[in-house]
């Protein structure tokens, strides 16, 4: 009972004070300090240590757990490539960290309009490719993210591959934003994170001239054969829904590994709510034992 309590006062609060942020009204600048005060929320373990790095030219944040053998994760934000950091999903990054046992990279990749496409990819690969220059195996690494960066994964991931480079061992996407047109967008009866037209306008600031429709910017147009095992986790309650099934579907149509995971009554990116959601708390579980099984294979 205090868990639907808990969940019902979670979605208010989104609704009422994180909802009103992500709109067009508010200018980017304000959008940009506000969800960094938004993110405090969202808290690490206390025993995963943070360190700041640079690989290549990309700042980054290392987290450690205090046992970290197991691998590397590359944790891409969210954000609609226009907001957010690496110190805004120190929490979502820090409790993969404790719960695989892997060091967890969270790359600050440019942000648009400042930076638009193809800045974010170039950063995250750049970031890979100093991970393998440092003698980690490709094997022994994966790649997640949310949202915008839950699409990055498969970006990146799809650019390794026509590269001809080996692949990490795994995706992991909570609701991941891979359809970049806004045209097939779900309509829950209840939407407490997104806005559609803050969404389509995050999209023409990342895209710039690009078409929305390119697979290296909508990797749901693309060809998805060859990348490796793929978790999808989204919730019913968000406008990005039908981007995570058709996503699914597109996988399973080219012969991938993919599950996807639909959370009932859950809002956008609903596990940076983990330390204080116990079905949050279980999906990163959930991710963190696909991240662990692909590795060890």
């Amino acid at each position: 009972m205090f868990q639907l309590l808990l969940e019902a006062s979670l979605r208010q609060i989104m609704y009422r004070c994180v909802r009103p942020l992500l709109s067009n009204g508010v200018s980017l600048d304000l959008q940009r300090k506000l969800i960094r005060q938004a993110y405090r929320t969202s808290v690490p373990p206390r025993s995963v240590r943070f360190t700041r790095d640079t690989l290549g030219h990309v700042p980054v944040l290392r987290a450690q757990a205090k046992t970290c053998s197991a691998g590397t994760v590359v944790y891409l934000h969210g954000g609609g490539y226009i907001l957010g950091s690496a110190a805004t999903h120190k929490g979502i990054a820090g409790q993969l960290a404790k719960l695989t046992g892997c060091e967890v990279i969270i790359p600050d990749y440019r942000l648009a309009p400042e930076h638009p496409y193809p800045a974010a990819p170039d950063d995250a690969e750049t970031v890979i490719q100093s991970l393998i220059q440092e003698g980690k195996p490709a094997e022994k690494m994966a790649i997640a993210g949310d949202s915008a960066g839950g699409g990055l994964a498969l970006v990146l991931a799809m650019r390794l591959r026509e590269q001809g480079h080996a692949l990490p061992s795994s995706i992991t996407c909570f609701s991941p934003w891979t359809d970049l047109t806004s045209q097939q967008l779900y309509a829950p009866e209840c939407e407490p994170v997104l806005h559609g037209s803050w969404v389509f306008k995050a999209a023409k600031m990342y895209a710039a001239s690009e078409a929305l429709t390119n697979p290296m910017i909508s990797p749901v147009f693309g060809d998805l054969t060859g990348l490796p095992p793929t978790l999808i986790q989204v919730g019913s309650q968000e406008i990005l829904l039908n981007d995570a099934t058709r996503l699914a579907e597109s996988a399973k149509a080219a012969d991938v590994d993919v599950t996807l995971e639909i959370y009932n009554d859950l809002w956008h990116v609903f596990q940076t709510h983990s330390a204080q959601l116990q079905r949050a708390a279980d999906a990163l579980v959930v991710a963190a034992k696909h991240i662990r099984r692909h590795l060890a294979e």
